[in-house]
């Protein structure tokens, strides 16, 4: 599943990078503005602007997708409390899915003369991640209540390489582990629910990508997206179904570095851009709702939930769901507990 999905996620990421309702009034100050030479064609600072620009708010729409995706809602599914105490652990795989809006970048041609404003078209598009997670109980808290009581929380992300005749992927290392912790404010008995907190940090591992259409190249180097996700969570096992609910706060830190090269045109000689310094950090709340379905140790596990909030200007438009607009994702997943 991880092998299919992942290269899937990061073509549309580059697609999209390729090619709050307000939006910015200035160009970026990385997309200078060029002149005309003296035979009144654009140099090559011209030629790259708007492709620069382009780049740059594709990246800001895209982003806060892929920080959802990774981060989805319970850090580990099927536990809503804490685990007891040493001797004690969990084991999970899971699928995130995202409705996710992708720009049509091919219905849009990069002006050649300067910035321009131009409105992306959006597909609407299902968009998936695979993780591995796992929890440790290290203390069982208060004897009554469980106040206090402690696991340590471990994920494991995955990208592997891809390439094709329009992308090539390359990952210098595939695997990415993130840590976190998780402390119990009320143990689960027969009569009353459990109850935590917990903080989870992960994030994608650094990939290279080169995209190719025609004579024309981008270069993304060091792409790194990244989660940290504080949550509040409280679930109860009734027999053979289990149900929870929580709420927590979300920030995405995304980063790349960008290079573009525009083919000579018919009234352009063509041109280059960067390296461009892509970053973006945004915050959202994650409400999420679970149900688990299984026996004492082993559960299917299935997930819904929503991001909201934050803000996200951009130079260009986009004709449908805006750059920070609420996304809603599922998750289904495995989960075994010791």
């Amino acid at each position: 599943m991880k092998s299919r999905m992942m290269p899937g996620l990061l073509i549309a990421v580059l697609a999209a990078m390729t090619s709050s309702p307000a939006y910015a009034q200035a160009v970026d100050s990385q997309c200078p503005p060029g002149s005309l030479n003296s035979a009144g064609k654009p140099d090559n600072t011209m030629v790259s602007q708007d492709a620069c620009q382009k780049a740059i708010d594709l990246f800001q729409y895209m982003a806060p997708q892929l920080g959802l995706v990774l981060a989805g809602g319970s850090p580990n599914q099927g536990v809503s409390g804490t685990l007891g105490g040493l001797g004690h652990f969990s084991f999970g795989i899971r699928g995130n899915l995202l409705s996710a809006s992708l720009p049509q970048v091919d219905r849009v041609v990069p002006n050649t003369r300067g910035a321009r404003v131009d409105i992306y078209p959006i597909d609407t598009k299902t968009l998936g991640f695979a993780t591995a997670d796992a929890s440790i109980g290290l203390t069982k808290g208060m004897a009554t209540s469980g106040l206090g009581a402690i696991d340590l929380l471990v994920s494991l992300s995955y990208v592997p390489e891809y390439k094709s005749s329009s992308v090539d992927v390359t990952v210098p290392s595939p695997f990415d582990v993130g840590f976190g912790a998780k402390v119990g404010l009320l143990r689960e008995t027969a009569i009353r629910p459990g109850i935590s907190i917990s903080y989870l940090s992960r994030g994608l591992p650094f990939v290279n990508i080169t995209g190719k259409s025609g004579e024309d190249r981008l270069t993304l180097d060091s792409v790194r997206v990244s989660a940290r996700s504080w949550r509040l969570e409280a679930g109860k096992k009734l027999s053979i179904l289990g149900l929870g609910a929580g709420v927590g706060r979300d920030t995405y830190d995304s980063h790349a570095k960008v290079s573009v090269i525009v083919a000579p045109r018919e009234a352009t000689e063509g041109g280059t851009g960067g390296p461009i310094d892509l970053v973006q950090k945004i915050s959202r709340t994650n409400i999420f709702g679970t149900a688990w379905f299984g026996g004492q140790n082993v559960s299917i596990v299935g997930e819904i939930g929503r991001a909201f909030g934050g803000s996200i200007t951009t130079y260009n438009q986009f004709d449908g769901a805006l750059p920070a607009s609420p996304r809603t994702y599922t998750s289904i997943g495995l989960s075994f507990k010791h």
